[in-house]
């Protein structure tokens, strides 16, 4: 299950799953492309491992990294709660 956590001003789209067995969040970036469809790209919490990246560029990633690293403790935390709608005191 992959929860919606939030939307940018240029309609990037970062989503996260719930706690993974492995004790891992998933964190899913996506964003619309008139050319390719959509570029996107995951990364793992709390390790910060990057996997399957399409379309993004390195400073595209680093500039996407430091957004889920100022919310990473956030999204953990709303991964265990079912996400951000179920998440008490928000």
């Amino acid at each position: 299950m992959m929860y919606p956590f939030l939307t940018l001003d240029d309609e990037t789209e970062i989503t996260h799953s719930e706690m993974l067995p492995d004790h891992r969040v998933k964190v899913y970036v996506e964003k619309p492309d008139e050319t390719d469809g959509f570029h996107h790209m995951v990364c793992y919490l709390p390790s910060y491992d990057v996997a399957d990246v399409a379309g993004f560029t390195k400073d595209e990633v680093h500039h996407y990294l430091d957004i889920i690293r100022s919310t990473a403790h956030l999204m953990i935390e709303f991964s265990q709660e079912g996400g951000f709608e179920h998440a008490a005191n928000f």
